[in-house]
């Protein structure tokens, strides 16, 4: 039973170092909200939604009627977020569902979610860095820069583009595919060794991880001007394709049926990944109580509502059928109805939401990092605090090269899936906890409470393991192996560390 023991809210509270050496105080709730956005607006919109509404790879499209897959995911986040918000304003720790799930699912399970993070935040980070520099490549291109292909695609890609181009002829590649295949015949070779790597998603990280270092209201004020350029963008393309929408576009409605819109949510999820990671920056909120639980649904509303919208006008301007295999769709719509100078602007909106994802995602991991390090669960060194910068500047850089380095290597396909399954599964135990707490400690004051408990914690828990069944089994697979991986390092170091135990 030492495996399932559980940390005091009190102890939690303790634990926080005070305003001169913990982490600087300085967040609002309007840092929280931009956050948040900065968090959700991202690859998400900008390149799952074609995969959603088209289908592909054996999957049924959920074509017209991926608005209703849109709002079907805000609906499970809504329940979700409604349990985060009580978290983050009672128990204003960096470390988010990890340190949620310490205080009520006791230690074995805090480190498996602890660990289950990293899927969320540092490999959902690698797909945004990928699906970044793809989109930065476009852009300088539209300027007559080229930048060579073999510096924006990784190894594995290459390899299939080639396979794929011998049997059907590079003609028939898909865009992405096309520059897969320019890296596999036009890249350097260095003592035989072929030179295939994104080294434009590695500078992307590089740089998001010096400005995470400097410091937290830096790295806020940084990331509260992209979120207005990024919510303009989105605008942008509702405002000009509501002008070429054709309602007979939107028939059939559910050309996959209720399969299709079904497999869509579950794709459609990496899209509302992010504001969760506003509970991640607790600890550096000037009045938490108050400001979490606004920062957190404020965001998930503001982003459903330009969602619902970009779906509407997207599905409206083109047949769903040719969004099939676009990883820029809502470019590609516009190429379609012959705006390519709005195409343009689009491709530089979308570098500059990616831009913010990736600090967002940067902010949060290393603080989860932290957390663990401060429960004995890793090394000591991993709770460092810059005695200048005030911020936890080695789990930052760690988390920045790890990021940084399989971006460089990764397939960005195989990273979306694992990533959402990580995070729906977080999302379980975050609601799990609620109901938990409430029946333990049913007096604690709480600033924010959830409505109509147990039926929102019980329902977000039902609608996150719905959509998790929609992922493909080797997902699943995938998922259990990093888990089994965590455990034993859980079982070789943190169970006779845990600071708890001793």
């Amino acid at each position: 039973m030492s495996l399932f023991r559980t940390k005091p809210l009190d102890q939690l509270l303790d634990e926080r170092g005070d305003e001169a050496h913990g982490l600087k105080k300085t967040l609002t709730a309007w840092d929280l909200t931009a956050l948040g956005v900065g968090g959700i607006i991202g690859a998400g919109i900008f390149a799952t939604l074609g995969s959603a509404t088209s289908g592909g790879s054996g999957l049924p499209p959920a074509g017209p009627g991926v608005t209703v897959s849109i709002l079907l995911t805000a609906i499970a986040c809504g329940f979700c977020a409604l349990c985060y918000a009580e978290f983050a304003s009672l128990v204003p720790i960096a470390g988010s569902a990890y340190t949620y799930s310490y205080a009520t699912l006791g230690e074995l399970v805090a480190w498996i979610i602890g660990w289950d993070l990293i899927l969320e935040y540092a490999v959902g980070n690698i797909a945004v860095a990928i699906s970044w520099a793809a989109y930065f490549r476009q852009l300088v291109l539209g300027f007559g820069i080229e930048i060579p292909a073999w510096m924006a695609a990784d190894y594995r890609s290459a390899a299939t583009a080639a396979r794929l181009a011998a049997e059907g002829g590079a003609a028939s590649l898909s865009p992405e595919m096309s520059i897969a295949y320019q890296a596999h015949t036009s890249h350097p070779v260095v003592f035989g060794v072929p030179i295939i790597c994104n080294l434009l998603a590695v500078l992307i990280v590089a740089l998001i991880t010096w400005l995470l270092v400097v410091g937290i209201k830096e790295s806020a004020r940084f990331n509260n001007v992209i979120v207005v350029l990024k919510v303009i963008t989105l605008v942008f393309f509702i405002g000009v394709g509501a002008l070429y929408v054709k309602p007979a576009n939107w028939h059939p409605f559910f050309p996959g049926g209720l399969h299709g819109v079904w497999t869509g949510a579950s794709l459609i999820f990496f899209a509302y990944i992010g504001f969760d990671a506003v509970s991640t920056a607790a600890e550096e909120c000037k009045n938490p109580g108050r400001d979490m639980p606004r920062g957190i649904i404020g965001s998930l509303v503001i982003c459903t509502i330009l969602y619902i919208a970009a779906g509407v006008v997207l599905t409206g301007m083109i047949p769903y059928l040719k969004l099939a295999g676009a990883a820029d769709p809502l470019a590609a719509a516009l190429h379609y109805v012959q705006q390519d100078w709005a195409a343009g602007l689009l491709a530089l909106g979308a570098v500059i939401a990616m831009t913010a994802v990736l600090l967002v995602f940067q902010l949060g991991q290393p603080r989860i990092l932290m957390s663990m390090s401060r429960d004995g669960l890793l090394g000591p060194w991993f709770g460092k605090i810059h005695p200048r910068y005030r911020t936890p500047h080695v789990t930052t850089i760690l988390t920045g090269v790890f990021v940084a380095f399989f971006a460089a290597i990764a397939n960005i396909d195989e990273i979306v899936q694992l990533t959402n399954i990580g995070t729906l599964f977080a999302f379980v135990l975050v609601c799990i906890g609620i109901l938990i707490l409430r029946k333990r400690e049913p007096e604690r004051p709480r600033k924010f409470r959830v409505p109509f408990v147990p039926v929102v914690p019980l329902l977000g828990i039902g609608m996150c393991i719905f959509l998790m069944m929609g992922l493909p089994l080797l997902t699943w697979i995938r998922f259990a192996l990093w888990l089994a991986a965590g455990l034993v390092i859980y079982f070789l170091y943190g169970v006779r560390k845990s600071r708890l135990a001793k």
